[in-house]
């Protein structure tokens, strides 16, 4: 039975159901088969192994393409894991995901990976590549594939089986003796990876919950071509010359201390600078009408119970006990700003009221998480509230975007818009 392929230009093709994707490209031209590394099938991202059966549209994409980079680091993070198998036969395997830029696996182990072991996984990675591997696809049913996860013990790949609905057809990737239960996509031939660099070891606790075990998490990347890696960890190299928590310590702006991890320390001359840039921020709100407020750090559970916060937050707040009362350190502002605008009876004439805050906030978060200024546990978060009849709406939302676009444009950051919706178990109403 013959299928039909459309292809980015309108053209139609036609093949044999059953057809491989990396035949298809191989019939447009064996310089494209040899230049891709993945396609999209109706819009969804799948390897080159995997076949067609029904009409389609198709279009390929090469390791330029974000889809082509997803496929080839989500590919060498197999790679990793099948050259920490051969070396750490003891592994344990949690996920191994694609990330911005590269790759990581988590790792259950009881041996602790050095910058050494990354130097040897990373030659038994190469290793793995000359061998040249293709990576087969393989589908099971639920139950069969748990049986073999269990008979393994691969406890973190049995745990996300079980949560799979019964009857699910489960996909897993072959990568020589390694085997993986992954949805794909990945490369066909792991040849195309030509150049690897393993970068560092940190600490993830299993599904980002503190209350599970904490697990050893590589990174890495690759390429496919060296000059691409070279070119790339010279960059990194020139970053980290660049990087905030090193220049805050050389400058003597600020430092962190285990006696209040995620809690910044500005010294001096930190503060110079912090002030100048709120002087800054205060100058150019009182330009457009903000009136300058600043409501407490701490206020009673109970508000936050009416706020909606509790139901949605809790997990991410701090919490206290005055006069044997129940409160709360605020993760937000917008709760007081609102109690300032309660204090006193406003006309419709008074409307739009502005009130802008630096406001103090805590949250908490993991500690694999904290990174320097950029991921705190207490920040300090420009907010500020407009109250107004619905008619000011739209123009005072221009106000705010033209605001936020000054601020941006005066210190260069490029930057760009989303629209947020609201989201299924969102606070509120119309």
């Amino acid at each position: 039975m013959s299928i039909k392929i459309t292809l980015p230009d309108g053209s139609v093709k036609e093949h044999e159901e059953g057809i491989m994707l990396l035949d298809v490209a191989k019939d447009i031209s064996e310089g494209l088969a040899r230049a891709v590394v993945g396609a999209k099938v109706n819009g969804e991202l799948k390897g080159l192994q995997e076949k067609l059966n029904d009409d389609a549209e198709v279009s390929f994409v090469k390791f330029e393409d974000k889809e082509g980079k997803e496929i080839f680091w989500h590919t060498s993070s197999h790679i990793m894991a099948a050259a920490i198998q051969r070396l750490f036969p003891e592994t344990k395997f949690a996920i191994g995901p694609a990330i911005e830029n590269g790759f990581y696996y988590d790792l259950d182990s009881e041996h602790k990976f050095s910058q050494e072991d990354l130097e040897k996984i990373e030659a038994e990675m190469k290793k793995i590549v000359k061998e040249g591997y293709r990576l087969e696809r393989v589908e099971l049913p639920r139950e069969e594939a748990l049986a073999m996860f269990e008979e393994k013990n691969d406890i973190y790949k049995v745990e996300i089986i079980n949560e799979l609905p019964e009857g699910s057809v489960i996909s897993l990737y072959k990568l020589g003796d390694f085997v993986d239960l992954c949805r794909g996509p990945h490369l066909l031939d792991v040849k195309k990876v030509k150049a690897i660099k393993l970068l560092s070891v940190a600490g993830a606790y299993w599904r980002g919950d503190e209350k599970n075990k904490m697990l050893q998490r590589i990174y890495g990347i690759s390429f496919d071509k060296k000059k691409n890696l070279d070119e790339y960890l010279e960059r990194l190299e020139e970053a980290k010359k660049r990087d905030h928590r090193k220049l805050g310590k050389e400058l003597d702006l600020f430092s962190m201390h285990e006696e209040g991890p995620g809690f910044p320390f500005f010294h001096p001359k930190g503060m110079i600078v912090r002030n100048e840039l709120e002087n800054f921020w205060k100058a150019e709100h009182e330009k457009r009408g903000y009136g300058e407020i600043k409501t407490p750090v701490i206020l009673s559970e109970s508000l936050w119970h009416q706020s909606g916060h509790w139901d949605h937050y809790q997990e991410n707040m701090y919490f206290t006990k005055i006069d044997d009362q129940d409160y709360a350190i605020k993760p937000m502002n917008c709760p007081g700003g609102i109690l300032v605008y309660k204090s006193n009876m406003h006309s419709y004439k008074e409307l739009p009221l502005k009130y802008a805050e630096l406001g103090l906030v805590h949250r908490h978060e993991l500690s694999g998480t904290l990174h320097g200024l950029m991921r705190v546990r207490s920040f300090t978060q420009d907010d500020a509230h407009i109250f107004m009849l619905q008619s000011q709406i739209k123009e005072e939302i221009k106000k705010v975007i033209d605001l936020c676009d000054y601020i941006y444009s005066v210190f260069g950051f490029k930057y760009t818009v989303e629209l947020s919706t609201r989201p299924e178990d969102f606070m509120g109403e119309v």
